[in-house]
């Protein structure tokens, strides 16, 4: 097999990887009887209404089925916005000594932060069904959580710790330069700092799933395609701190309707 037609099927199965994943979400959503905004149906408003305490298999209130969804989802929302860090490796495998396995490596590690992540974000919706704080669907019971979550979230846009990792994710190739490492261990290695800084940038937008519903893939899809914004050399920058406007806007707009409205 030719060095081209290898690339070529390596990047086939990467946007295969990509849909099978977003099919595996809209399968789930439908599963629990969702429509694309995340609005329950007669069975979704079963579900939304047990109590993970009653003495009943449901599978959304066990670790191993709730971090099966939540790994399916990084990988359908995050896969995308690693195009430019792969196109930024490809580049050094004509121009410096990267390789396919490193290619490779650099995927997976960078799946493997979000796995991680993954399996730290289901603890805490687990934490959050039993505390009462949401719904079986993973949506905030309170107005208050939701906004808190929003102004948060929007509140992060504005940090440093945001600027720093987002930074790095904007520009892989300088971080490829700074931290590079031969082979597909060297390229697992890579793929987890990258990983690691794109977690650091892009948790609140996994974190505001529990206001829209985390199976809601509206949500799904519009919070890929900022992240995906995000990490365009020519916008990437431009966009950061007036979605953290929105989202601060947000949250004080769904305090006031409900202290207005809501009793």
């Amino acid at each position: 097999m030719s060095r081209s037609v290898f690339r070529s099927a390596l990047w086939l199965g990467f946007y295969i990887a990509i849909l099978w994943a977003w099919w595996m979400m809209v399968s789930m959503s439908r599963d629990m009887d969702l429509d694309w905004i995340g609005r329950p149906g007669p069975m979704g408003q079963v579900m939304a209404a047990m109590d993970p305490r009653m003495d009943m298999y449901m599978p959304m209130a066990e670790f191993g089925p709730l971090f099966w969804m939540w790994a399916i989802m990084m990988a359908a929302m995050m896969l995308p916005t690693l195009v430019p860090t792969l196109r930024s490796y490809d580049d050094l495998i004509r121009s410096a000594n990267g390789t396919r396995a490193g290619w490779l490596g650099v995927l997976l590690g960078y799946f493997f932060a979000w796995v991680g992540f993954a399996a730290l974000i289901t603890g805490l919706q687990l934490a959050l069904l039993f505390g009462g704080a949401i719904d079986m669907l993973g949506i905030a019971k309170s107005p208050y959580l939701a906004a808190g979550l929003l102004i948060v979230v929007g509140a992060f846009q504005f940090s440093r710790t945001k600027e720093v990792c987002h930074g790095v994710c904007h520009a892989p190739m300088t971080y490829f330069l700074g931290h590079w490492r031969t082979g597909f261990a060297g390229g697992v290695r890579m793929g987890l700092g990258l990983g690691a800084f794109c977690v650091g940038c892009c948790w609140g937008f996994m974190a505001l799933g529990f206001v829209g519903g985390v199976m809601s893939l509206l949500w799904m899809g519009l919070a890929t395609l900022f992240m995906v914004l995000e990490k365009i050399p020519q916008i990437g920058h431009a966009v950061t701190r007036p979605m953290g406007v929105i989202l601060i806007a947000g949250g004080l707009g769904l305090l006031v309707h409900h202290i207005a409205y809501g009793g």
